[in-house]
This record gives C-alpha cells, sequence and structure tokens, in this order.
C-alpha cells in the first residue's frame, strides 16, 4: 500500500486557496501540545490505537459540497502513521449511514503519513453536505501513533474500536474520549460563502461550560446563526489560551497565522482573550509567573490587531467576562481570581471599550455580568464555576454578534 508523505512547513501551501475560490472551513480544532502526567488535566488519549480505529465527530458550521479533511501533526516530533481513512455522514453517537461511506485518499493513496510539523489535506471527497449536518471521520491504525499534537476539550465524543471499523456502520465500542486527535479541520467548496469568520479564544470559546455532545458553545451558536447569510464561522478556542504567554497552547501572536490568517477566505477576526494572562499567574497553572501588567495586555491586543489589519483581515474585540469566586472545589479555587486581578480585567475592558484599537466591540462583560453583584456571573448564564458561561450564556454571547456588521468595511 503506498504511503502519501508530507514534509513539515509544506501546510500553508495545500490550506491556501486561489483568490477567487469559494473553498471555506466548516469546521477546526486548533492543535495544542501534548503534556505530561505531571499536569493538572489528563490528556485522556486513547493508551492504546494499534489495531484500532478511532472515530470522531464534528459538526458542519456552513453547507457545500468536495469535502476535505486536514489532519495535523504540528506539535510532533516524530511521524504519525494512518493506515486507511474513511468519511461518512453520521447517524448519532458512534454510528454511521452505510450508503455515505467515502474512503479517504491522500495524494490518491489510502494511506498517509504525517512529518513531524506538518498538515495533510485528503483528496475531495464528491459529496454534498449542509449547515448543521454532523459527518463522521474514522482513522485506522495498524501501528500505535504518536500522538504529540492534539486538541484537548472536544465536547464531542470520540469512539474507538477494536480492528479495521471504517466500514462498520455501528461497531462495538471499546474506548471513548472527548479529545480530537489528528483531526485539525474539515474544508468545503461553497459556491456562495461570504467568506470566514475566525473566533481565537480561551477556554469559555472552547466550550468550558458548555453541554458535551450539543453544539452549544457561543462559536457554534453563531455558526447556526450565520449559515443562512452563507458566512463561515470557525472556532479557534484552546482552553488555558493565553493573549501574551503559552499555556495550554502557544500565545495568541504565535498561533495567528496558522489558526486564523491562514484560513481561507478569512475576512473577520472575533478577539475574546486576556482572562488567563490575568488569573494564571499565582496559581498551580503557573506559580512562577510575574503578575500580568495594563501595559503588557495592551500591546499584546495592538500587535494582535496590526497583523490581521496587515492582512486585510477585520477585528471585533470582546470585553473580558467577570469571573469572581471562580472555580470552586477546585485546586485554582484561592488564587485563580482576586480583586487585584479583577481590578486590572476592569482598566482592559475599559480600554477595549474606548481605545479604538478594534473595528468593533462586544461588550461581553455587561451581558453577562450580574446586575447586583458587580464582576460575578449572571446565575442564568453561569455553567456553575463562575468562570464559564453555560448554553444559555452562550447563546446570549452569540445572539450578540451583529450579523450586519461583522464583514462591514474596515474604517
Amino acid at each position: 500500500m503506498k504511503t502519501a508523505i508530507l514534509v513539515a512547513g509544506a501546510a500553508s501551501v495545500l490550506l491556501s486557496q486561489p483568490a477567487q475560490s469559494r473553498v471555506v472551513p466548516a469546521w477546526t480544532a486548533s492543535q495544542q501540545a501534548t503534556w505530561g502526567s505531571d499536569f493538572l488535566f489528563p490528556t485522556n488519549i486513547p493508551s492504546v490505537l494499534k489495531g484500532r480505529t478511532l472515530r470522531q465527530v464534528v459538526r458542519l458550521g456552513i453547507g457545500g459540497h468536495d469535502v476535505r479533511i486536514a489532519l495535523a501533526n504540528i506539535h510532533g516530533s516524530r511521524p504519525v502513521a494512518v493506515s486507511e481513512a474513511n468519511l461518512a455522514f453520521s447517524a448519532g453517537k458512534e454510528r454511521t449511514f452505510p450508503a455515505s461511506n467515502h474512503v479517504l485518499r491522500f495524494g490518491g493513496d489510502t494511506a498517509v503519513t504525517i512529518a513531524p510539523g506538518a498538515t495533510i489535506l485528503s483528496d475531495p471527497v464528491p459529496m454534498s453536505v449542509m449547515a448543521g449536518q454532523d459527518l463522521a471521520v474514522s482513522l485506522y491504525f495498524a501501528e500505535n501513533p504518536a500522538i504529540e499534537s492534539f486538541h484537548w476539550d472536544g465536547k464531542r465524543t470520540g469512539y474507538v474500536f477494536e480492528g479495521n471499523q471504517l466500514a462498520g456502520t455501528a461497531p462495538p465500542v471499546a474506548e471513548t474520549t472527548a479529545t480530537r486527535l489528528l483531526l485539525a479541520s474539515v474544508l468545503i467548496d461553497a459556491p456562495d460563502a461570504e467568506g470566514t469568520v475566525v473566533i481565537l479564544g480561551d477556554s469559555i470559546t472552547d466550550g468550558a461550560g458548555a453541554s458535551l455532545d450539543t453544539e452549544t458553545r457561543w462559536p457554534d451558536y453563531l455558526a447556526a446563526r450565520a449559515a443562512p447569510r452563507h458566512i463561515a464561522v470557525v472556532n479557534a478556542g484552546i482552553s488555558g489560551a493565553r493573549l501574551l504567554a503559552d499555556g495550554m497552547g502557544r500565545n495568541a501572536l504565535a498561533r495567528l497565522n496558522r489558526d486564523v490568517l491562514a484560513q481561507p477566505g478569512v475576512r473577520t477576526l472575533i478577539v475574546m482573550l486576556g482572562i488567563n494572562d490575568i488569573a494564571w499567574p499565582g496559581t498551580p497553572f503557573d506559580p512562577q509567573a510575574p503578575t500580568a501588567t495594563f501595559e503588557t495586555m495592551v500591546a499584546g491586543y495592538r500587535a494582535l490587531v496590526a497583523r490581521a489589519h496587515a492582512g486585510n483581515v477585520r477585528v471585533v474585540g470582546t470585553t473580558l467576562t467577570p469571573f469572581a469566586n471562580a472555580l470552586p472545589g477546585t485546586p485554582l479555587a484561592a488564587t485563580y481570581y482576586s480583586p487585584a486581578k479583577d481590578a486590572l480585567r476592569e482598566r482592559v475592558n475599559h480600554w477595549i471599550r474606548t481605545s479604538g484599537t478594534f473595528d468593533d466591540v462586544v461588550d461581553y462583560d455587561r451581558i453577562l455580568a450580574d446586575p447586583k453583584a458587580p464582576g460575578h456571573l449572571a446565575r442564568a448564564f453561569d455553567s456553575g464555576d463562575h468562570l464559564h458561561p453555560g448554553d444559555a450564556g452562550n447563546k446570549a454571547m452569540a445572539d450578540a454578534i451583529d450579523l450586519d456588521t461583522v464583514f462591514a468595511t474596515r474604517p
């Protein structure tokens, strides 16, 4: 069986599109480097994938045809081999519709080896898809892959089966995981697409407070609103992400090109980052980190906006949401929030609202705050940890985005 190989550094060539192309991302998962057992959270990566099939389900944000699947080994130090891969319509949970099975090929081959640091794109699959439709991507591994690059909080259950079950429509489930392994994006040809909105964020955007398997992150709600307007909305959130420093993913400036500017058809960037820059220092996440300053955060935002504007991308900023008494009952409860950290959040929010740095501003602080308890999330919008909005809060966030101006011409 032949194997297609993509050399490291060639990802931008494959993922860039001609100026008149209508290819847009219908789904994405920003890549993170895996961590060791000494970190606060387990990776939840299956310990054994040799001789097994991994099936991952994704919800498409926009409809079209000619589906391409991107597999990534961005943070890997060793090649990752996928023996065979399959694409099908999901029939719910681990099930697929048998008539919809398509073999994935990479340069005509059914196997692929992804070089360290690389991303590879499948050949187009000739199928029509609709916004809100679920696709199942199944990968079979003849040997155990070295997974060093993943997306930790996928908010969707993935299924592991014994043996090669690519064509199996409902095989017995051996193991489940909510991490995203190798699967980085789904691209489609959407002839009527107006362009792409990318949301760059942390765990609030990644959906830490959203219900599992329900597609109720705030970018999910926004994608559903935007689809009838032929606008693609994709989620570049990473739990633990920061504006200025690496956390559970690379800092915003380090991943801007890959996660935002390289997305086909990108016209608007929504930035919701900064709460972890304020809150992480002094916690078990980063006990020795210096306290963030107003000046360094402002410099980071300005640098981010300048780079996006250089690519003719409109930038919408959002204020940082309340987090008083965040994460009760966890090792972070005593140190994540403090009055001094909240004072910095308020100062940063005032600057976001008034500086004119962003092309537009969405004031999530005021939308989600409890009017009777300043600095706290409103109970109706709180997932329960006083930091992450729940499903109702996520919907309120998505509803606050004005689709009439999201693609407005930059002033």
